[in-house]
């Protein structure tokens, strides 16, 4: 599955992000702390330059606390960059942040109010995160992928000013496992998904890495090794049957996908950092083969319709010839 939404907004989006960037002094990316890397928005890493990124690795109670520890030292990695879990359930989280602008910026000498943007995917709780901030509600807040639509100047306190935006997807994820776990987590709205497609890859993900969350949410004594049998077991155990006992593959995909995405099974990361290593390199690939498919391809067309001018012209003489 490869998915595909980048509404007008979006757009619009992009081109706000890339003027105002100049005039802030330091940028937030929200991330969802169970997709880090698929998260986390490969446009902001080509146009920040140096300029210093706060990762807010958001909605981290309903991720594993182990592997955030081990995706926090990796984003740090990157020079200027500072990663902070944060939860909505834990608003001490969020408060402190001010303090950690405050010390990215130590050499800041200027006593204007710190001007920041925040950043990062639909419906990763970025408009929540500001209300929290500015102890007030001003972001409008909302269970569903593009809430806020337009760019807002905020004001946090005296020492931080915000430029909020909208959430942006990139035009394509080329990673077909990064759109899965998009959709898996409700990044991407349901009319871009399929909900059988992306719950088959979450249960066949989460059967190897958490199988003890599934067997206790479902009751399942001992899970089968094949996916769609599991997908079965869930339905049943679920209720989810049409006539003569067949699993509506539809309906447990959507309980399963709102029971995952709630925490009903439990602290959960759909990605690793040596997973998506992986997975770069093998998209590289990808994408380097499919672009040589599509210069041959052009290649061809060009000579065929070149080689169809050519005996046009040899035809159109030939007829000259006749006449004379």
């Amino acid at each position: 599955m490869q998915i595909q939404w980048f509404p007008g907004h979006m757009h619009k989006a992009r081109v706000q992000i890339r003027e105002t960037l100049p005039k802030v002094d330091l940028l937030l990316e929200v991330l969802d702390a169970r997709i880090p890397f698929s998260s986390e928005n490969p446009m902001l890493a080509e146009i920040r330059g140096d300029k210093p990124c706060l990762k807010l690795m958001a909605k981290s109670d309903l991720a594993d606390p182990e592997l955030t520890t081990v995706w926090k030292k990796y984003l740090e990695r990157s020079n200027g960059v500072r990663a902070e879990p944060i939860t909505t359930s834990k608003k001490n989280t969020i408060h402190r942040l001010t303090e950690v602008i405050v010390g990215m910026l130590p050499e800041r000498k200027s006593e204007k109010p710190i001007s920041t943007m925040i950043v990062g995917i639909p419906n990763v709780g970025k408009s929540t995160l500001i209300n929290i901030l500015a102890k007030r509600k001003i972001a409008k807040t909302g269970n569903e992928p593009a809430v806020t639509k337009g760019q807002q100047r905020i004001k946090i306190d005296d020492a931080i000013t915000l430029f909020d935006t909208p959430g942006v997807l990139w035009p394509n994820v080329e990673n077909k496992n990064s759109g899965l776990r998009l959709a898996a987590t409700g990044a991407v709205k349901d009319t871009a998904m399929d909900y059988a497609d992306v719950a088959f890859f979450a249960i066949g993900y989460l059967r190897l890495q958490y199988p003890a969350a599934i067997a206790d949410r479902y009751e399942i004594e001992t899970l089968p090794d094949d996916t769609i049998e599991l997908m079965d077991l869930i339905g049943k155990k679920k209720g989810c049957l049409r006539k003569g006992g067949i699993v509506d593959y539809d309906k447990v995909s959507r309980i399963f996908l709102s029971e995952m995405r709630s925490g009903m099974l439990g602290p959960l990361t759909l990605e690793t950092p040596e997973m998506v290593e992986k997975e770069i390199v093998e998209t590289a690939k990808l994408v380097a083969e499919k672009a040589e498919k599509k210069r041959k391809r052009d290649a061809g067309r060009k000579a065929a319709f070149k080689e169809k001018k050519g005996r046009e012209r040899r035809e159109r003489k030939g007829s000259r010839k006749k006449r004379r």
